[in-house]
């Protein structure tokens, strides 16, 4: 890369291509989904999630705190890194968002049978059992609508901060001898 900075000043430079990050969200299926408390502190946790028309799609039933307070303040963030799964680690989107909560049945009847298809894989029996076990009475789903992204691509970092030093190292031992 070029345009590689002189510092870590800014990494902005280094955001996910569209491309990749489709990719990421198709192969990956956790996320770190994070809401406020009634205190406004930041709270967050791992979860599963369907990616689907834009919106990330998740579930978890109505007495758990995450569910009032996205009742109380739907402002949400997700991230998802490559991490665990088949692409190369060190790519990272996190999505700013405003969450809806469902409890209809139109939403579990098409959500239940693609999150089961995300986590069971092919296998159609295990995907029937997981579907019935998620369909309890309390069981929510959460509909995250991305308003903001922030791409990082630390591959591309990686690639840029070694061509960079490979080009200064002269420069740069000069100069911390010259301090010594």
């Amino acid at each position: 890369m070029a345009d590689h900075p002189d510092d870590y000043e800014d990494v902005s430079v280094y955001t996910l291509d569209d491309d990749v990050e489709q990719e990421m969200l198709q192969a990956q299926n956790e996320c770190t989904f994070i809401w406020s408390n009634r205190e406004g502190w930041p709270v967050g946790v791992i979860m599963s999630y369907v990616f689907h028309d834009g919106r990330f799609w998740l579930t978890a039933t109505s007495q758990r705190a995450r569910i009032s307070a996205v009742r109380r303040d739907p402002r949400v963030c997700v991230v998802v890194t490559s991490t665990g799964s088949k692409m190369v680690r060190n790519k990272a989107v996190t999505y700013k968002g405003t969450c809806t909560v469902h409890d209809g049945r139109e939403v579990k009847d098409w959500f239940y049978p693609a999150l089961s298809a995300a986590l069971q894989g092919r296998d159609e029996k295990r995907r029937a059992v997981f579907q019935k076990f998620l369909d309890s009475p309390r069981r929510v789903v959460l509909e995250v609508e991305p308003t903001q992204r922030i791409g990082y691509d630390g591959a591309k970092m990686g690639a840029a901060t070694e061509a960079w030093m490979v080009a200064h190292a002269d420069d740069a031992v000069a100069e911390i001898e010259g301090r010594a």
